[in-house]
């Protein structure tokens, strides 16, 4: 019996689920177990989204196939690197857009949340390929340096800045027709192709070095850096999703905030089983137990909570509990 409980799951917008408005409904019955439900998620991504990330795809693949196929010919490591570099923003590019569309697949039985987790294991993966290319750069880059082959420096220049140009092309069409500032995904996808933008300029200066002073150490040099700059990008993606897939706190919000905000309610005696996850970007849930007095009104208490999580934190996705001194049940072990 779950006397003077009360479950919620409180949102003000499309249902994470099917995207349809989620009913307010309660109900109650002898046990004086009443529960009211509505919820939301605000990851739906607008056509304009979609739009930003299929241009940033388009020439972001375009330049990828241009600059290894201009390392072949060149004989430039640094070319190829970069390449490689333009390789996992693809790959990441066209994830976040496979990602919106499997998303949008309603849940089942089997899969009560949808589908939203495919883009953190799509994450995942692009980290990890993200390493294995890395590797390879370093490990070519290693073998060049005792003896570096000439490289057609000039030709490298002009793929390189023709690479920087449409990085910046890209860029600025992911900040014109996408939320760069609200989204998490475009956010990300926008800071790859800024790094894109470094590897090519540094092939550009791998290049200006070795067109004036013949120093083709200068290419694998170049190479081992744009390399880093992968295995940096490569290590926050894969710890991110990491971390997701754990279902750690978000990083934006701290636990001990939330909780010390719900004891700040008045009638709230103690909070317990506060679990605070990211199902999937832009999208937190919350799930809690708020013991109150015996005579608090748990509705507004309730009301109180779900507005204070939402409105502070920025959580949608709340199921709250609320118990008083005549419920026992047992200890959970998370």
């Amino acid at each position: 019996m779950h006397n003077g409980h009360q479950h919620s799951e409180h949102g003000n917008g499309k249902d994470p689920h099917n995207g349809h408005k989620a009913a307010d409904h309660s109900h109650s019955h002898p046990h004086s177990h009443s529960h009211s439900h509505s919820h939301s998620h605000s990851h739906s991504h607008a056509p304009d989204n979609k739009k930003g990330l299929l241009i940033a795809l388009i020439i972001t693949g375009g330049i990828m196939f241009l600059e290894f196929f201009g390392g072949l010919v060149t004989g430039s490591l640094a070319l190829l690197s970069d390449s490689g570099h333009m390789l996992s923003d693809t790959a990441s590019l066209a994830l976040s857009l496979v990602a919106m569309i499997i998303a949008a697949k309603p849940p089942s039985s089997k899969n009560s949340y949808g589908f939203f987790r495919f883009e953190i294991m799509a994450a995942l993966f692009n980290g990890v390929t993200l390493f294995v290319i890395a590797g390879f750069i370093m490990w070519e880059a290693y073998q060049r340096f005792f003896s570096p082959p000439a490289v057609a420096s000039g030709t490298m220049m002009v793929i390189a800045a023709v690479g920087l140009l449409a990085n910046l092309i890209s860029a600025w069409s992911l900040m014109r027709k996408s939320e760069a500032k609200d989204n998490i995904n475009i956010r990300s996808a926008y800071l790859h192709i800024m790094g894109d933008a470094l590897g090519s300029v540094g092939a550009l200066i791998a290049g200006l070095i070795m067109n004036l002073f013949s120093w083709y150490v200068a290419d694998p040099i170049i190479s081992v850096l744009v390399a880093l700059l992968i295995l940096r990008s490569a290590w926050g993606v894969i710890r991110q999703a990491f971390h997701i897939l754990m279902e750690g706190t978000p990083l934006t919000v701290n636990i001990r905030d939330v909780q010390e905000t719900l004891l700040g309610i008045e009638g709230v005696l103690d909070v317990h089983d506060l679990h605070i996850w990211t199902i999937t970007s832009g999208l937190d849930a919350l799930s809690g137990h708020l013991l109150i007095g015996d005579h608090t009104d748990h509705q507004q208490v309730l009301q109180q909570a779900l507005k204070v999580v939402e409105d502070k934190f920025g959580i949608h996705h709340t199921t709250l509990q609320i118990e008083n001194t005549s419920l026992k049940h047992r200890e959970l072990p998370v």
